[in-house]
């Protein structure tokens, strides 16, 4: 599996970006997503996640992460993307202080909650977002990680 870092500029130390890295990789494997996919993960800001938030989903505020769906695969290798994760680090930061857990935490949190929905996840309904919380959770725990949960 192929995993996409774009971090802008002075977001994320070395540590923080590996920790995507093994988040991403530890929730392609609890689903099963072939060896062969690619997903890109980008760490931006407040002000680039409200432009996508308030362009794609009409909401003109910032948010912590964002997710978008792919479902298609290079021409020439076959190999599926699918998609984009978006997530904004001062947000995280600001998560992270409030739920009293590190920075690389919260973006691993979010990082297994972006590629969920890109996996087809989703939490609108009650039903949905039972599954969806116990698979991050499960995800989650096999990071080191059961302390660490959502607000919603």
């Amino acid at each position: 599996m192929a995993i996409n870092l774009d971090v802008s500029s002075g977001f994320c130390s070395p540590d923080e970006i590996q920790s995507l890295r093994e988040a991403a990789e530890a929730t392609l494997r609890h689903e099963s997503v072939s060896g062969h996919a690619v997903v890109s993960i980008v760490i931006s800001d407040n002000d680039d996640i409200q432009a996508l938030n308030r362009q794609f989903r009409h909401i003109d505020a910032p948010t912590d992460v964002l997710a978008f769906p792919a479902e298609f695969s290079d021409p020439e290798s076959g190999v599926p993307y699918l998609g984009d994760v978006i997530i904004s680090y001062p947000r995280a930061q600001a998560q992270a202080t409030a739920r009293g857990h590190a920075v690389d935490a919260e973006l691993q949190l979010l990082t297994v909650h972006g590629i969920l929905h890109l996996l087809g996840y989703d939490h609108a309904e009650p039903g949905q977002k039972l599954r969806m919380w116990a698979t991050q959770a499960d995800i989650l725990d096999q990071l080191g990680l059961g302390h660490v949960a959502p607000s919603e």
